[in-house]
């Protein structure tokens, strides 16, 4: 039986914030996380995510974007939720799992007003380190949440040890 908590990962698309965070999770975390990523309207892995992934080593270009209906039937132990879109447009399903708002800034939508694509990509690689620092946190950060964790701008309750074996 595996020790390793359910994440979920949810975005509007599954394009872009979600596959990076998926992808930061497994690289970071691997041995104490079964992370899975999905969105509400999902809209193919975007190729500059995959590119600027790469830079860091970590390979998303074998990801694939889910409808979060095909996860329907995982108990996740925590759903982070990364963008206001899906926080407001996803279906109730996850059960006892602790939900979490964390939105980040959509780099696709950005990075369509930037103005070389140069600057197109700091955008990109700016969500990414974000990305990277919360999901670095991710086991400190989870230990902290409760299940009334619900609220917006990415508030938490105060600290409660979940129950089961430990995260980190």
């Amino acid at each position: 039986m595996s020790t390793r908590r359910r994440i979920l990962f949810l975005c509007t698309g599954n394009a872009c914030r979600s596959q990076m965070a998926e992808g930061w999770a497994r690289h970071l975390h691997a041995d104490k996380f079964e992370v899975h990523s999905a969105g509400v309207a999902p809209a193919g892995v975007d190729p500059v995510a995959v590119q600027i992934m790469a830079e860091e080593g970590v390979d998303i270009s074998h990801h694939r974007s889910k409808h979060v209906a095909e996860l329907a039937g995982i108990p996740f132990d925590y759903v982070i939720i990364l963008c206001d879109f899906a926080a407001d447009n996803c279906p109730v399903f996850f059960g006892q799992g602790i939900v979490v708002r964390r939105p980040f800034d959509d780099p696709v939508r950005l990075a369509r007003q930037a103005e070389s694509p140069e600057a197109a990509l700091a955008i990109y690689r700016r969500v990414r380190e974000e990305i990277k620092q919360f999901v670095a946190n991710l086991p400190e950060f989870l230990f902290s949440c409760t299940t009334e964790a619900v609220g917006g701008s990415g508030s938490v309750s105060p600290p409660r040890r979940p129950e089961g074996p430990p995260i980190g």
